[in-house]
């Protein structure tokens, strides 16, 4: 009997996940179709990949509230670089062309979380304070590359990226997936994952073992910027534009899919595979309400005390209650 319960406090998540997706099976016929759930891993997959890095960052104990900006402004200025370096077209220019812009955002996402570990090395500056002037500097950064208005300098065969399907899966879903797969190795196998939990659980002792604390937050952060950079470039690919007030409110839904995921805002605890599984909860969620046509406005309210339902289960199974 202690075996099962503990077997069951370990996947209460998951079992929530489960009742959840029987009762919209029953209330939604259309939940259960290939066509319905394609959809959900397609639209749960950008903010899944944030998510990934986030747990690294929140289990290291920082936090990075600028992703939902880097994600618009890592799409317009790859529609910005690409539409400078002329990419219309299906020639090889236009590939160069965009791939280049592609590099650049990437660059510019790892620059820019690799600044924030700096400043919190350097000079003190907490994460949070740091990546909260990001979400500022990089929206407005965002609306001086477009001047307010979308950029759509892309070639046809772009939107790929983040509109194609490969093997009959949304190629957003594969990198998705690729994603969880490393990251949940890096995390679980390799001496590196061990030492954001230790930096997380305490960061003075690990100094004291030898582990070095800077660089671990500088690549935690600069992997969260990185893919909410890369997040971006497949955003623009799908809408085919460079639009500066997408992905609004996004740091908020990756940061909920982390701590539903099990990951303590406290550091030191947490699971790549809990994030998956929040990533997928809210997805459904999501999903659900609008199969069964639920207002807008009731989606938030209802979607809002899920998160916190699920949190506080959450909670209560890590103190036995």
């Amino acid at each position: 009997m202690t075996r099962i319960r503990s077997l069951l406090s370990l996947a209460v998540l998951e079992i929530i996940l489960a009742g959840l997706c029987i009762f919209l099976a029953a209330a939604a016929p259309n939940f259960l179709s290939a066509e319905n759930l394609l959809n959900v891993l397609r639209n749960v997959s950008m903010q899944g990949l944030i998510a990934l890095g986030m747990t690294l960052v929140i289990i290291a104990g920082e936090i990075d509230l600028s992703v939902g900006s880097m994600v618009a402004f890592s799409g317009c200025l790859t529609a910005y670089v690409a539409g400078a370096l002329g990419s219309p077209g299906s020639g090889p220019g236009a590939v160069l062309a965009v791939s280049a812009a592609i590099l650049t955002a990437l660059l510019a996402g790892f620059a820019s979380g690799a600044l924030t570990g700096a400043l919190r090395n350097r000079f003190g500056v907490p994460s949070f304070i740091s990546t909260l002037a990001l979400l500022t500097a990089l929206s407005g950064a965002a609306e001086l590359i477009t001047n307010g208005f979308p950029l759509t300098p892309f070639p046809s065969w772009y939107n790929f990226i983040g509109g194609g399907y490969l093997f009959g899966i949304p190629f957003p879903a594969l990198l998705f997936i690729l994603a969880f797969a490393g990251t949940h190795l890096l995390m679980n196998y390799t001496a590196f994952g061990r030492a954001v939990y230790a930096v997380g659980g305490n960061a003075e002792a690990a100094r004291l073992s030898a582990i070095n604390v800077a660089t671990v937050r500088i690549t935690v952060l600069a992997l969260t910027s990185t893919l909410a950079a890369a997040s971006g470039v497949m955003q623009s690919s799908e809408i085919m534009s460079g639009t500066a007030t997408t992905a609004k409110g996004w740091e908020l839904d990756v940061i909920a899919a982390v701590i539903i995921g099990g990951t303590s805002l406290a550091g030191g605890v947490g699971r790549v595979w809990g994030t998956m599984v929040g990533v997928v909860f809210l997805g459904v969620i999501m999903n659900g309400m609008t199969l069964l046509n639920v207002s807008e406005y009731w989606q938030h309210v209802v979607r809002g005390g899920l998160i916190l339902l699920a949190v506080l289960i959450n909670r209560m199974e890590r103190k036995g209650i």
